[in-house]
């Protein structure tokens, strides 16, 4: 627990750098210097970095995927390839009609407002009102229009 102690107060410290003490702690964590970058971009930047040194890297497929995307240019909304089993605790979030739907795996289904479904598409369903694939509505499959 340490470590996301010691990681929570390294962030917080950040609001109250200078651009200069910024740019230095940027160029410190990563080698790079952004000498015309906004204190705003220079300390998500460094966030970043700081997360990633406490907590680890994302998974190598899904920086792929998302090198994939960025290249791209075709305005798609990117969908990740599931990869093995949904684990519990694994979040699930989708904006429809200007609401969030976040929703929870658990050990015995979906959790959403506080209720247990058995599958992603009940789930959907429930908030469009129409059929859906609960793993097409959360982006985990390639989307229908």
């Amino acid at each position: 627990m340490a470590r996301l102690d010691k990681l929570e107060a390294e962030l917080k410290s950040l609001a109250s750098m200078s651009p200069v003490q910024l740019r230095q702690s940027l160029l410190d964590l990563s080698g790079v210097n952004l000498p015309h970058a906004t204190p705003s971009l220079l300390r998500h930047l460094i966030a970043h970095q700081l997360q990633e040194k406490a907590l680890g890297k994302l998974p190598v497929y899904i920086e792929r995927e998302l090198d994939r995307f960025s290249r791209s240019g075709d305005g798609v909304t990117p969908t990740l390839q599931r990869r093995g089993p949904i684990l519990p605790g694994t979040r699930f979030v989708r904006e429809w009609n200007g609401t969030t739907i976040a929703v929870t795996a658990t050990e015995g289904g979906f959790e959403w407002e506080s209720e247990t479904y058995r599958s992603l598409s009940e789930i959907a369903r429930k908030v469009t009102g129409t059929h859906w694939s609960g793993p097409t509505f959360f982006g985990l499959s390639a989307k229908a229009a």
